[in-house]
């Protein structure tokens, strides 16, 4: 199955799939409220605002897997991301990125780019330092961990969690795909 054959949910509840953003540079971002990375919001929606009407869109999905960092509702994350970080990007539905109840479109985006690009070991290392159990590749290692898809559709490149949205090799990535 493509990717743009998987169906979506937004937060809204409204149906959605990557189909409806075809023909766009995607950023697919799994997002949380409550993590240490979470000002990567900020980022996010500066690449939205800087390279939207190149055809880049920015997606977030955000996940409870890690340290319970995302406990709240569609409805109150949609608050959370609007007040706080002025996001207006598409945001879906809270789903599992890990594990069996993986949603199907991190399945496909896991299997396209078992590897990440940055700093994932030192990543780990550092949620081990805070007592914590990381997942190990090819799983999301972390909230706002990013794939890169193309306007094809195809996975381009997969970024680790502390990739922050400004990195030279993200920005780099984007501008390449766009």
């Amino acid at each position: 199955m493509a990717l743009s054959d998987i169906a979506l949910t937004r937060n809204d509840g409204s149906a959605d799939s990557l189909a409806a953003h075809k023909g766009k540079v995607l950023l697919i971002v799994n997002v949380a409220s409550q993590c240490g990375l979470t000002p990567q919001y900020a980022g996010l929606q500066a690449l939205q605002e800087k390279y939207g009407d190149k055809g880049f869109e920015v997606l977030g999905f955000p996940a409870n897997d890690f340290g319970a960092q995302e406990p709240g509702t569609d409805d109150e994350i949609a608050t959370f991301c609007e007040t706080s970080f002025g996001v207006n990007f598409p945001m879906f539905a809270k789903a599992s990125v890990i594990g069996e109840d993986k949603q199907p479109l991190y399945a496909q985006l896991v299997e396209a780019a078992p590897t990440k690009q940055g700093d994932a070991d030192g990543f780990r290392d550092k949620l081990r330092g805070f007592g914590m159990t990381p997942t190990e590749d090819p799983e999301v290692l972390w909230n706002f961990e990013k794939f890169l898809v193309g306007r094809d559709g195809e996975v381009i490149a997969r970024f680790a969690p502390a990739t922050a949205p400004d990195d030279a090799d993200l920005v780099s990535a984007i501008e390449a795909a766009l």
